[in-house]
């Protein structure tokens, strides 16, 4: 490993370590633990099947259903069954869940601020960056496939010639920047294996 990786890996090793710490001070005061925390903040933004929701967060169904049974004897979630498929299961939040979520941070404070400080140049720079390093993990089956750009068919990188907005999304006819590119887009529809491929390309290149 070279040096410069190392140095990246020592930074993402000591966020990782602060994000966990800050998880688990969330979920004491709310009293959850961070994966039900975690499942809680997602239903609450938008009803998920289970399947869907423990290959998102890579939890086995068996730990993800120990954490939705403890989260609706709270009366925080509810199972809704698909009149399709009595075996499925969609995980919505109930008002009070809905309530909680709310009131729970998205981001400790100090790396919220931290974020703010960076121009929106260095912001997009790092999330680029980041957008590349999780589709390589996902390439590798490292970790679950998300709803990110880069997987999406609605997904149009360095199509324009401005240098601030060079992408576009064929869902909402918009150009965007680095800065917008999404990791969970409540509008991702996935593409096919090949336009996945090109948009990684396209990304990877040219930038």
């Amino acid at each position: 490993m070279s040096s410069e990786s190392r140095q990246i890996v020592t930074a993402f090793q000591r966020l990782a370590l602060f994000w966990r710490a800050s998880q688990w001070q969330v979920a004491r005061e709310f009293g959850l633990n961070p994966t039900q925390g975690e499942v809680l903040a997602r239903v609450a933004a938008r009803p998920e099947w289970a399947a869907d929701l423990a290959a998102a967060l890579g939890i086995s169904h068996a730990s993800l259903s120990d954490t939705v049974s403890a989260l609706d004897r709270k009366g925080l979630v509810r199972r809704r069954s698909d009149p399709d498929d009595g075996r499925a299961r969609r995980i919505e939040a109930t008002g009070a869940g809905t309530a909680l979520a709310a009131r729970m941070p998205e981001a400790p404070a100090a790396l919220e601020e931290a974020i703010a400080r960076l121009t929106e140049a260095e912001r997009g720079g790092l999330l680029r960056s980041l957008v590349l390093i999780i589709r390589s993990l996902q390439e590798a089956r490292a970790i679950p496939v998300q709803r990110m750009c880069l997987t999406c068919r609605h997904f149009r990188p360095h199509i324009h010639d401005d240098p601030v907005r060079p992408h576009h999304c064929a869902f909402v006819d918009a150009a965007f920047g680095d800065a917008a590119l999404r990791l969970d887009c409540a509008d991702h529809e996935t593409a096919t294996d090949e336009e996945a491929a090109r948009a990684w390309a396209a990304l990877s290149v040219v930038g």
